[in-house]
């Protein structure tokens, strides 16, 4: 499929300067550049933690918890010692909540292994036996210190690799939503605590299961399947991809006592703006080394050329590239920070030098290897410009402002600089789709009487097995066949969280015309997993009408024939052994097609993609008609602003009634 080039023995290209003897092994002091510590937003405060299992059966903990990956030894509350205490809270709460349901021991406190976790065998299913001792001596395994290239990747390749970084992200971003939907349901606004981090919940599990990618070797170059622009919420989502494998620390190396001849090579590095002496210039960048800062991140001290700072010097001597990711405050974003991948760059000169606070430092200078794509972070710059100066911006290109004539929350522009196909313009835009009026004299008028506001015991939640689809902040936690939102007949405000989808856009698109697939969607905003994008809008069909337009060569859409990606989204099912793929509330099989021929919105201008960033999620607000539901499209991934959206819209069986797939693609 690809090949991976084994990274070739220093030893046989040693330093002129080096001694030719043996080198004696050195295990050095790792003294890793400290990042600011990913802190997401002020949240409510959340009462002390009480082992509690799942408020989802088919979700209970069924694995064993992760115990501490990292020693830490520091009394100051760091990224180590809050991913120990988290990984402390999963083991608790997996004990007491498994143990419930009888198929655990726990051993009592005469024995030497007091609180270690013993799954017993079942007549159904025979579980090995796995111990978890407390207090962090659960042995992972170390990342390897083998260094490779992959080389030689054919577009299957790419596909694959690609699809396999988004299934990861994806669960990722699903273990993490949906841990912090569960501290919600929970907590008690009169005692004041600390929130736990979903992040580092979701990493921990994940860890445990043995998904982190790109463990058993260290790649030098790109990562396959992680794109230039590809954006992240936070550090320990870099970890689990095997982007950048610290939790904090700004270089990612080898070690000297890993490498092979005893010599520090550097990978990675994340440039935050964590040291003063820093300079960004893009394509240019002065990186400050590591070692001499205070708690308050201000240098005290000078640096030395060990660990890190050796490894970017000897990373520059044999000419080895390094993978740049930038970090910078960003709002709107889940952690209030968003770290981008900006491709490779090469170290071409280092010197020591007297930094701002009078320190000594280590610099060094890297350049950007040409005929690489636009990085990432310029593509989110320009998408802040032309969010308040498109014509500036762009001068040239734009048709309109505002495809939707103000019936959207937000302007949708309409940018075409390859031709004069200006088609858009020319069709009505629709905010919604247009249902037949029979559809909505089904079933009664009947709404919950939440005045306040809906909570998880109201009569809606109900109609969704007995909980909300959406967090707080009106993330989907998990897809479902089906989710009723609250109507019209609820007493609720239009605040309530039971209310996300029908409320219309909230990000600003730009339709454009695309040589690749003809028209293509894209956002000026950083779009987060889960969120809700728009509805996919046209003019509903029954199978007769349907074959009567079809014949005058009018464009179809048919929901039945859109891939079930919403089963993806909040699958845990890698990690809860006996999760069960949601089938409540049920839906029919979606028997009608959609005109968007000449009355559409956004959604129709989204390409078509077998690794799509973008799913259907059916959903009922204004009418019970379970046959008839409004297609409401979430992000199943980070989209980073400028890049195109797009949709599986699956294909035609060979006994389906005649229709066309997507007009646009």
């Amino acid at each position: 499929m690809s090949s991976t080039i084994p990274f070739l023995d220093l030893n046989l290209y040693p330093d002129p300067s080096s001694s030719p003897s043996t080198p004696t092994l050195i295990i050095p002091k790792i003294e890793p550049k400290l990042e600011p510590i990913d802190e997401p937003p002020p949240l409510p405060p959340t009462p002390p933690s009480q082992p509690t299992s799942s408020s989802h059966p088919e979700l209970q903990l069924s694995t064993p918890s992760p115990s501490t990956p990292f020693p830490t030894s520091s009394s100051e509350p760091d990224l180590c010692s809050e991913f120990y205490r988290i990984s402390e809270l999963f083991r608790s709460a997996f004990a007491q909540g498994v143990h419930r349901h009888g198929n655990v021991s726990i051993l009592p406190d005469s024995d030497p292994n007091f609180g270690a976790i013993v799954p017993v065998p079942n007549n159904e299913t025979q579980l090995s036996a796995v111990v978890i001792s407390p207090r962090g001596t659960r042995k992972y395994p170390q990342r390897s210190s083998e260094l490779v290239r992959v080389t030689d990747l054919k577009a299957d390749d790419h596909r694959y690799f690609r699809d396999l970084i988004r299934r990861t992200r994806m669960l990722f971003d699903s273990l993490r939503i949906f841990s912090t939907s569960e501290d919600d349901k929970h907590r008690d606004l009169l005692v004041p605590q600390k929130r736990t981090r979903g992040d580092l919940k979701a990493a921990a599990l994940m860890r445990d299961a043995g998904l982190w990618l790109n463990r058993d070797k260290r790649i030098l170059g790109d990562i396959p399947g992680v794109a230039i622009g590809d954006v992240f919420f936070f550090r320990m989502e870099l970890v689990v991809v095997g982007l950048h494998g610290h939790p904090q620390a700004g270089i990612d190396y080898v070690p000297a006592s890993q490498s092979s001849n005893r010599e520090p090579i550097a990978t990675s590095i994340i440039v935050s703006g964590g040291y003063e002496d820093d300079e960004d210039a893009g394509d240019v960048i002065i990186y400050t080394g590591h070692g001499g800062q205070d708690k308050h991140n201000r240098q005290a001290m000078h640096q030395k050329l060990e660990c890190g700072n050796l490894a970017m010097e000897r990373s520059m001597h044999y000419g080895l590239e390094v993978r740049v990711i930038r970090g910078f405050k960003y709002e709107g974003s889940a952690s209030g920070k968003v770290y981008v991948y900006d491709g490779l760059y090469r170290i071409i000169d280092t010197w020591f030098d007297v930094g701002k606070s009078g320190f000594g430092v280590y610099k060094f200078k890297l350049v950007r290897i040409e005929n690489q794509v636009e990085m990432g972070s310029s593509m989110m710059k320009l998408a802040r410009s032309l969010r308040v100066r498109p014509l500036e911006m762009r001068p040239k290109g734009y048709v309109t402002l505002d495809l939707s004539r103000k019936k959207e929350n937000l302007p949708v522009l309409f940018f075409n600089d390859i031709d004069g196909d200006n088609g858009p313009v020319y069709h009505e835009y629709l905010i919604t789709t247009i249902f037949p009026s029979y559809v909505y004299n089904y079933g009664n008028g009947t709404g919950c009487e939440c005045t306040g506001g809906c909570l998880d015991d109201c009569f809606c939640a109900m109609k969704n097995g007995g909980e909300f689809a959406y967090d707080s902040n009106g993330i989907l936690v998990r897809g479902k066949p089906l989710i009723f939102e609250c109507g019209p007949h609820c007493r609720c405000p239009p605040s309530c969280r039971n209310r996300v989808s029908q409320k219309g856009i909230k990000n600003r698109f730009e339709v454009f015309r695309s040589r690749e697939t003809h028209w293509g969607v894209r956002s000026l905003d950083l779009i987060q997993a889960g969120s809700f994008i728009c509805e996919y809008a046209g003019v509903v069909l029954t199978r007769e009408q349907a074959q009567i337009f079809t014949m005058n060569g009018d464009s179809l859409i048919h929901p039945s024939r859109f891939a079930d990606r919403w089963a993806e989204w909040g699958d845990l099912s890698q990690i809860f052994s006996d999760y069960v793929r949601p089938s409540y509330p049920p839906i029919p099989p979606l028997d009608f097609a959609m005109d968007v021929s000449r009355m559409r919105n956004v959604a129709c201008y989204m390409s078509q993609s077998s690794i799509p960033n973008v799913m259907v999620q059916p959903v009922l607000y204004d009418h019970n008609n379970v046959s008839f539901p409004h297609l409401m499209l979430f992000a199943t991934e980070n989209i980073p602003p400028m890049k195109e959206l797009s949709l599986d819209y699956g294909v035609a069986d060979a006994d389906e009634w005649t229709g066309k797939l997507a007009i646009c693609n």
